[in-house]
Parts: C-alpha cells; structure tokens; sequence
C-alpha cells in the first residue's frame, strides 16, 4: 500500500476557469474558477470541486445528469439556485442535492455584488448522459472519463 500523503490547504490547490464546453459556451465559464481538490489526491470516483463565482457568474449552464448524483454546499455568499422552474436564494451552510435521473435541471447564478464559493461533489459515472434544455448542446461522459460535446441533433461542436 501507497504511503498516504499528508494534509494540504484547500486553498493552496490552485484554481482555473478553464472548462470543457466548447464555444460558445466556453465563455461564459470565464469568472467561474474551480480547485479540483480530489484530484490533489488522485481521486477517481467522485470529485470535489472548491468552486467560486465572482459577481454575474454562473457555475455551469442550466442541466440535468442522467446517471451522476452531485452535491453543493455554500460556504460563502449568497448564490442563487435555478432549480427546475424555481429559484432560491441560498446562504453559508445551506446544501443541495441532485439526484442523477431526476430530470430536475439546475444551475447556480451569483447575482450578488460580493463572491461566491461553495463546495461541489459528484461521482464520475461513464456513460453519463447531459441535458442542457435552454442550450443547444448535449453531453456523454466517454470511458475514458471526457466529456464529450455535440449539438442536439447529434452534430459535433
């Protein structure tokens, strides 16, 4: 057995606003900047995301996942919850989770003037099917673990 590592600063990992969407959504992932902390410990069936939204961000486009739970929990700021056809406006503290196979589209809005961060858990299940219903673009977790892109009709991005 591997010798673990020794604890680290979560805020030491450092973070980036790059992301997988293809443009034009690409963009506007750009005041969106995520700490992969479970990849700082070779994680590979859930990752854990230190995520923070500076003013107008959103945390991704409005979806839905077909087999991946995830889960978020404020730690700063007031974010706003787009769930469904229901928003709410969330504090520290508060958490929520999505089900995989809900249908229940969600999204994450810092309508605020001050920034966001929260904490954002899933699993990484191949196969994974993305609903984006307002956009499009749909996604299939491949079994190398990429996601891969293309616009509803089936079309490549």
């Amino acid at each position: 057995m591997k010798d673990p590592i020794s604890p680290i600063s979560a805020v030491g990992i450092p973070a980036s606003n790059s992301t997988n969407y293809p443009e034009p959504f690409a963009t506007q992932m750009s005041r969106r900047f995520k700490a992969k902390l479970g990849n700082a410990f070779g994680l590979s069936n859930f990752g854990v995301n230190l995520t923070r939204l500076e003013p107008g961000a959103i945390s991704a486009l409005f979806h839905t996942h077909s087999q991946q739970d995830e889960l978020i929990y404020v730690l700063e700021g007031n974010p706003t919850l787009r769930l469904g056809d229901r928003e709410y406006e969330m504090s520290p503290g508060d958490c929520m989770g999505f089900a995989a196979g809900s249908g229940h589209g969600h999204q994450l809005v810092n309508r605020t003037d001050g920034a966001v961060s929260y904490l954002e858990i899933g699993d990484r299940t191949q196969g994974d099917e993305v609903e984006y219903p307002n956009d499009d673009i749909a996604a299939t977790m491949t079994s190398e673990g990429k996601w891969a892109f293309v616009h509803k009709d089936g079309s490549a991005y």
